[in-house]
């Protein structure tokens, strides 16, 4: 196993170019979809920063576009995955809170099947459900 597989994350919620949905090589659009805003939201914000700083904006601009990766076509499964990961990236405490509770659920669940399983009621239900037979 080489040493950049080991840190690889399976989020696929990064920071991406769209140009599909993009104006001028999509930085605009990745950077919306990233934070979940709307392109026009990041477009207009950087229109105004454009006033203020011209020529870093420009040139972390180009960066973005030739540094970031164009967003693949196919990257979640459905709305579900991409929700989850989009909270995993986003909060990370909400999403443990939220796989905590799960377990607990389940967990609980479990102990009540096997107290059911081990009870009387249930010897006295196999036993009637046998009678049946």
């Amino acid at each position: 196993m080489d040493r950049a597989s080991r840190f690889d994350s399976p989020n696929p919620h990064r920071l991406y170019r769209d140009p599909q949905r993009g104006v001028l090589g999509g930085v605009c659009a990745g950077i919306a979809d990233y934070f979940g805003v709307q392109p026009g939201m990041v477009r207009l914000a950087m229109l105004f920063a454009l006033f203020f700083f011209s020529l870093p904006l420009v040139i972390g601009y180009v960066i973005a576009l030739l540094v970031l990766p164009v967003r693949p076509a196919e990257l979640y499964r459905d709305a579900d995955e991409e929700a989850f990961w989009r909270t995993v990236s986003t909060k990370p405490d909400r999403t443990l809170a939220g796989l905590t509770q799960r377990f607990r659920d389940m967990e609980r669940r479990i102990v009540g099947m096997e107290a059911y399983v081990a009870s009387k009621e249930f010897e006295l239900n196999r036993a009637i459900r046998d009678l049946d037979r």
